[in-house]
């Protein structure tokens, strides 16, 4: 899947392909989400604050898949 890097504190980039939203965050962690309409990933590379966006519109909304972690932080973005 391709990525691309975005402007952010949390978020180091964001990958979309049928469904299926790509995130690496910038403590290691990498989490596919699954379901995810075309227009949420447009909205999330649109919006201002991509943290703040992900964490009201996908984190919860959709089904996490973990793929790696490389020295994560405590705490699990996906919840």
């Amino acid at each position: 899947m391709r990525t691309v890097r975005v402007s952010s504190t949390s978020l180091a980039s964001v990958g979309y392909e049928k469904g299926v939203l790509e995130v690496r965050f910038r403590n290691g962690g990498v989490y596919r989400y699954h379901g995810v309409p075309a227009d949420v990933h447009d909205q999330l590379l649109e919006a201002e604050s991509k943290g703040r966006f992900f964490n009201r519109r996908v984190r919860d909304a959709y089904r996490a898949e973990r793929l790696a972690s490389a020295g994560a932080a405590s705490g699990d973005p996906a919840r």
